[in-house]
């Protein structure tokens, strides 16, 4: 692994490269093996299935690439070995706001998921794997459709692949644009035919998955990314990245940037180098400075345009142990210093609100009443004491919510994602805050923001 110090700036293209190689045709047969698609899968096939989970991706040090960052083998290795029949589901419901790598991926590479799915179900003895895809992504269907389709024809998939004997199905499901299916156990209740909602754990889905069999769920870009760690080698990814964030991750950048967009970069850059280099980010348009930037998709916490934030390493650990927030996602939010927080953490909270299932009490309540509050701050109708009434409803949903790790009394982690917002607002911009709610009511009665 590289030191934090060299890692490259700029794009280290692996999951990405043949969608910039190849912009015209990187979605369809043709493009896809003319460069190199299923070269990967056929020297899989000719490895030692377990070897591929257990000395391969665990020598990658490959972590999750949805938000959670768990170890992929680790997640391969708790299946039991004497239950079957097991699959594998790839969760291509991304609905974080601001987050759209895995469109990206599904759209413009459909071949390099399939060759992922394969080489995973290979691996961990999967003969039917399934891809829930968010139902918004029209374009993503289809071509994922065609990509299976050809695949089958080319002899990737089906029965007896490449003469090996082993044989795979790959089906594909769309969600109905429920944010909570992004949670791999409500995932699974979408995908049986039921109502969206997280499943209590124990057993965890390995264990007890879909139709309560052992089950892996991985992420779009962690199965995409397995074909390059076959071929390249486990120990070889791991020389990319810094410390135990191996390899490369795609961040979502939006906001106040000059060049929004996906970027594949090696972990270990920093969060200025992601915004302000002329190859990435670019800086703010304006040449304002930050004021605060959310490192991880909505459900992290924020940082701010401190020396101290902006120069952190994109190391998973690092910034979980440092300042309790998360790369999660792989969503990047730039904020300059024109942009009132509060409007942001309200805007966020009515997302929260909105898609909260209702399952659990502090989620399904407090979610409500901090969007509720937040809507009051925001246009000009707080009240003196309404941040920390703030903060003691998202003490309620996460308690310790300003330490890491922080526990939660809710099933699944949309709860605490609820309060990211007014956790960071106390920390950072508690003062303004304050200031705000200082002012008391204007135009607006009170009582009629409350209850509307």
């Amino acid at each position: 692994m590289s030191d934090a110090t060299t890692t490259p700036v700029g794009e280290t293209r692996f999951v990405t490269a043949r969608l910039r190689e190849r912009p015209d045709d990187s979605w369809t047969i043709e493009g896809a093996l003319a460069s190199g698609a299923y070269n990967a899968f056929r020297q899989a096939l000719t490895m030692d299935a377990e070897s591929i989970g257990k000395e391969q991706v665990a020598a990658s040090g490959l972590r999750g690439r949805g938000g959670a960052g768990f170890p992929t083998a680790t997640k391969w290795s708790f299946l039991p070995p004497d239950l079957a029949p097991r699959y594998l589901v790839a969760n291509g419901d991304e609905g974080e706001p601001s987050t759209f790598k895995d469109r990206m991926l599904v759209e413009r590479d459909p071949h390099q998921l399939v060759e992922g799915i394969a080489i995973a179900a290979y691996s961990i003895g999967c003969h039917q794997a399934f891809v829930y895809l968010r139902g918004e992504f029209a374009l993503g269907y289809e071509r994922l459709m065609q990509a299976i389709k050809d695949a089958h024809a080319r002899g990737f998939l089906g029965q007896n692949i490449q003469g090996s004997g082993f044989d795979l199905e790959i089906a594909v499901h769309r969600g109905a644009g429920a944010y909570i299916c992004g949670e791999e156990t409500a995932l699974l209740e979408s995908l049986e035919g039921e109502r969206g909602m997280p499943r209590i754990r124990p057993p965890f889905p390995a264990i007890a998955g879909l139709y309560a069999k052992p089950t892996v769920i991985n992420n779009v870009e962690t199965l995409s990314t397995l074909p390059h760690i076959v071929t390249m080698g486990g120990a070889k990814y791991a020389e990319l990245g810094v410390n135990k964030s191996t390899g490369t991750r795609i961040f979502s950048l939006s906001g106040h940037v000059k060049r929004p967009g996906n970027y594949e970069v090696e972990l270990g850059i920093t969060f200025r180098d992601l915004i302000f280099s002329p190859e990435l980010g670019g800086g703010t348009p304006s040449g304002r400075p930050v004021k605060f930037f959310i490192p991880g998709g909505a459900s992290s916490q924020w940082l701010t345009g401190s020396d101290e934030h902006l120069d952190a390493p994109l190391d998973m650990d690092f910034v979980q142990q440092t300042f309790g927030v998360m790369l999660g996602s792989g969503a990047v939010m730039v904020y300059d210093d024109t942009v009132n927080p509060v409007l942001v953490a309200w805007r966020l909270a009515k997302f929260f609100a909105h898609e909260s299932c209702g399952k659990c009490t502090p989620c399904r309540e407090g979610a409500g009443w901090i969007e509720k509050v937040l809507y009051r701050i925001s246009h000009g109708q707080g009240r003196p004491g309404d941040l920390d009434l703030l903060f003691s409803v998202g003490n309620s949903i996460s308690p310790g919510v300003l330490n890491a790790p922080f526990t939660q009394t809710t099933i699944c982690p949309l709860g605490p994602s609820a309060v990211s917002g007014v956790a960071s607002l106390h920390k950072y911009f508690r003062d303004e805050v304050v200031e705000m709610c200082r002012r008391g009511p204007r135009t607006i009665p009170v009582s009629a923001e409350v209850t509307r």
